[in-house]
């Protein structure tokens, strides 16, 4: 049956290939419009509730408003029993099959759905784990890598400080290196102007020692061995006369 239903369904797409262009051409376009760029929805870490096992919640809580409680039941039955009337199903040894399957199915799902499910959970939890670890890692590397930008940018805002700071360092050597050139040409100046003086000292020093000499040399030569007696007599004289004053003024 599923079979024959399959090759109805590949002769009917056969017919239909415009369609099948059309319908091929129309989700390329949907998969690269702009929708593509829409957020993905979070996908739900478990599935939604079902009935029987294979129908879901969600169409019970549809058919409720219009049909009541028993709506649902009655629309399965009623195109189950439709679909046997009007032979569109058909119970052949491939039914048998299939319920055979369905019950080993429904047995395996019931014996080992839960040890699965487990497994499952555990490889899905470690696989979270793991992603979630590489998530803080990535997290965690960004935040330092933006950190680093802002310490970055503070640097990069205190260059002009910086700057500023090695422009006044850079005047205060120039004026050091042109006080220190003026002390030294002030010096230089002053020792060569010390140097005249002296000089001139010097000179004048020489000139008035040779003049002495030469005043004392032409009088000692103007002295007569006479004169020179006379002198040191009167000399004597002074000198006597000196003393007695002297002494009168002590014994006064």
């Amino acid at each position: 049956m599923l079979s024959r239903i399959v090759i109805v369904s590949a002769r009917a797409l056969k017919g239909s290939g415009p369609l099948g262009a059309g319908l091929v051409q129309a989700s390329r376009s949907l998969h690269t419009s702009s929708q593509s760029l829409a957020p993905v929805p979070a996908l739900p870490e478990t599935g939604g509730k079902v009935r029987h096992g294979i129908f879901p919640e969600e169409l019970f809580q549809l058919l409720y408003p219009k049909t009541g409680v028993t709506g649902p039941y009655m629309l399965g039955t009623g195109l189950l029993v439709y679909m046997l009337s009007k032979e569109i199903y058909v119970i052949n040894h491939e039914t048998l099959s299939a319920a055979s399957i369905g019950a080993v199915i429904v047995y395996c799902v019931k014996k080992y759905g839960p040890s699965v499910a487990a497994f499952a959970d555990k490889l899905n939890e470690d696989k979270m784990a793991m992603a979630q670890e590489v998530k803080d890692l990535s997290i965690s590397s960004l935040t330092e890598a933006i950190e680093n930008e802002k310490k970055e940018q503070w640097r990069v805002d205190g260059r002009s400080v910086l700057f500023d700071a090695k422009r006044n360092n850079v005047a205060m050597q120039l004026e050091t290196n042109y006080r220190e050139r003026l002390h030294i040409v002030t010096h230089e100046v002053k020792r060569r102007l010390d140097y005249q003086v002296a000089l001139q000292d010097l000179h004048r020093r020489m000139a008035q020692e040779h003049m002495i000499n030469w005043v004392e040399k032409s009088v000692v030569g103007s002295i007569t061995s006479q004169q020179e007696k006379e002198s040191i007599a009167k000399c004597i004289t002074d000198l006597k006369a000196l003393a007695k004053t002297t002494q009168a003024k002590a014994t006064a």
